[in-house]
């Protein structure tokens, strides 16, 4: 296991692990406890190539805009369970992305171009014509190229652990994913959940093969990312294979930083970019406390401020 830990997109499967066998916490636990677990309507949505598979959540219907959950490399819909059980006030659409869970392989490569454009697609087929967006790692790709390519469609974004540029990334990760091979995952558990999900258990090898190149020339327009309309909070773990500095351009292309705001003793409204470094947080711890993360999250979707701190502050102007 350790040895698949060191590269991208193989921690992002050792989270898929972690999320789906790992035993929860008592406070987790606790926090599950209110939720009603109701089964998920599965559907597909045509796509260049084939169907993508998705399953909803909740009532599309409910006047609540529906939020869209995209997972990372090696994982699937069932993977992030341990956040959406925490997302139950809202209709959720989480998505087998191709090359993974009950969608499997399709034909040609795997890039976050296509990834964008199959959820665009999902959110047609759903009948939903905007929505916000939860992405991790490589669903993180997915969910900010869905923004640039299909702005339309996309109001909130959350990007967890996630590089617009090659350099974003630390040194040596491209070599790191040249070490990928099919045969480093056998007997694992990512190898064991593709072929207990996927349409053809014997193309993961080709699966590996494609995910192993996705980041090679990978150039995103800093000019474009900063046009983007979509409020944005981007997440990173403070060991993350995605460099802080990174992070923080990022938050700063998207608005963040922005000195006539910082200079407020409160925010009085919510701002169009929020930055979350997790301490002592790797790429896969990342995802590790789905409880944080939806206590961030949640806020965020509904533009909610933090209140001011009361005692000291209670007289200052601006803090009621």
């Amino acid at each position: 296991m350790n040895r698949l830990c060191l590269n991208h997109f193989a921690a992002a499967a050792c989270a898929s692990v972690l999320a789906m066998a790992a035993p929860a916490s008592p406070a987790f636990a606790q926090a599950l406890a209110p939720v009603a677990a109701a089964t998920p309507r599965a559907d597909s949505a045509t796509v260049e190539g084939g169907e993508v598979r998705y399953f909803v959540h909740g009532d599309l219907n409910s006047g609540k805009r529906p939020v869209v959950v995209l997972h990372g490399a090696f994982m699937s819909s069932d993977a992030m369970r341990p956040l959406t059980d925490l997302i139950a006030d809202r209709p959720l659409i989480v998505v087998d992305q191709r090359g993974h869970g009950r969608t499997g392989d399709l034909p040609g490569p795997i890039t976050y171009e296509a990834l964008a454009d199959d959820a665009a697609a999902v959110l047609a087929d759903a009948g939903v014509a905007k929505a916000d967006v939860i992405g991790y790692s490589m669903g993180a790709g997915a969910a900010l190229q869905l923004a640039l390519r299909h702005p339309q469609r996309v109001d909130h974004l959350v990007i967890a652990s996630v590089s617009f540029n090659e350099a974003g990334n630390l040194p040596g990760f491209s070599q790191m994913m040249d070490g990928i091979t099919p045969e480093i995952f056998a007997g694992t558990p990512m190898e064991a959940e593709f072929k207990r999900l996927a349409p053809d258990p014997d193309a993961f090898a080709s699966v590996v093969g494609k995910i192993k190149v996705m980041d090679r020339g990978q150039d995103w327009p800093a000019e474009q990312i900063r046009a983007l309309a979509s409020p944005t909070f981007i997440i990173v773990g403070d060991h993350d294979i995605v460099r802080p500095e990174h992070a923080v351009e990022l938050y700063r292309l998207r608005g963040g930083g922005e000195t006539a705001r910082a200079s407020q003793p409160f925010l009085t409204e919510s701002p169009p970019a929020r930055l979350a470094i997790l301490p002592a947080s790797s790429h896969v711890d990342v995802f590790g406390d789905p409880a944080l993360l939806a206590a961030m999250i949640l806020p965020f979707l509904d533009d909610q401020t933090r209140p001011p701190p009361g005692g000291l502050f209670d007289d200052i102007p601006g803090s009621e």
